[in-house]
């Protein structure tokens, strides 16, 4: 951005809000032009600010905030940033906000030490900044032609065949979009979502509602079968493996890659290792560049490869830094992705 991004703080907490402020405004990127305390007063100060982003809490007396955002999503759709409690009571209403538009979430500031303070800084910076030229108007709903579906009833799937779909920023509903369509013959899945460790759960249990595929947070040592998703814990890594009768999934706690663990260069790179050829990488929407060098070797490696196109992408972050590398052999919309899964598994 050439301007620093207009942020409207939207908390019935007056310490939050006061946090918030002064957390952001220390960086000339940002601009916090107003802080309102119930979305009531919220309606107003957007009609009279408007600001390029919203932090919104969940939690707020008089209105919750995914009733504002609901409301705000189908009369004035804007940037909004939730400020969610990362806790595993807190994840089906942060999931459900990010269904309802909303581009990210990060958890509320604490009272902290300055090297905690710096991280939670910088993080929600990136987040509010991201949020700003976020493409809100991208989101299709994914379709699959019948005529593949027939493929997958009566094609043979490629033996040893795995796909691995790496994500963050916007990824939560894209992943979704992709997996939701798949018929049940489809290959095994292996997903890398920057996701917090107490919504990774709640995620794989949603898609796993949603899908006729089976999802699954993935286990150490869990084997990965045809018609499956496994969902890489928040705070692990996963990758692929193999036992004595075929692959599994592995969890890591080794350091983070890219600042990210789950990374999805961990993931790609043990996918190419295993599988060889024998694989495709699928890079969507997403915050930075975690997965784009793995995805080039990858496709090095003789792997298909797949990047989200930025018209569909929420934020053209890792997909476009892989395309920029040439490391994707298709660049598609978001609703073009499922089909490919399928046309590139089957014999």
């Amino acid at each position: 951005m050439t301007k620093p991004a207009r942020v409207l703080i939207v908390d019935d907490s007056a310490l939050v809000r006061s946090m918030l402020t002064e957390i952001l405004q220390s960086d000339s990127r940002v601009e916090v032009v107003g802080a309102a305390q119930d979305p009531f007063e919220a309606r107003e100060m957007i009609k009279r600010l408007n600001p390029d982003v919203l932090t919104l809490d969940i939690e707020m007396p008089r209105m919750n905030g995914l009733t504002f955002l609901s409301n705000l999503m189908r009369l004035r759709p804007m940037p909004v940033v939730m400020i969610s409690t990362l806790t595993h009571a807190g994840a089906p209403a942060t999931l459900e906000s990010l269904e309802l538009g909303a581009v990210d979430f990060l958890a509320k500031p604490k009272d902290q030490g300055p090297t905690a303070l710096a991280d939670y800084k910088r993080t929600i910076v990136a987040k509010v900044c991201a949020a700003a030229t976020a493409n809100l108007s991208g989101r299709d709903d994914v379709w699959l032609d019948r005529q593949l579906v027939s493929v997958a009833e009566s094609a043979r799937l490629r033996a040893n065949y795995v796909c691995a779909i790496g994500a963050s920023t916007g990824g939560t509903e894209a992943v979704k979009e992709v997996l939701r369509v798949l018929p049940k013959q489809s290959p095994p899945i292996l997903v890398a979502q920057h996701i917090p460790a107490a919504f990774s759960s709640s995620f794989a249990a949603r898609l796993d509602g949603n899908c006729e595929i089976r999802v699954f947070e993935a286990e150490h040592d869990q084997p990965v079968r045809a018609g499956c998703a496994y969902v890489a814990p928040g705070g692990s890594h996963l990758e692929l493996a193999r036992s004595s009768y075929g692959y599994v999934c592995k969890l890591s706690e080794s350091p983070p890659v890219n600042r990210h663990r789950p990374s999805v260069e961990v993931l790609f790179d043990s996918v190419l290792a295993m599988a060889k050829k024998n694989a495709m990488g699928v890079l969507l929407t997403g915050m930075g560049a975690d997965g784009a060098e793995g995805l080039l070797r990858m496709r090095e490696g003789g792997c298909t490869t797949i990047a989200q196109d930025e018209k569909s992408s929420v934020v053209w972050g890792m997909p476009g830094a892989a395309v920029k590398l040439n490391a994707a052999d298709r660049i598609l919309s978001l609703n073009k992705i499922s089909g490919a899964i399928i046309e590139d598994a089957f014999v």
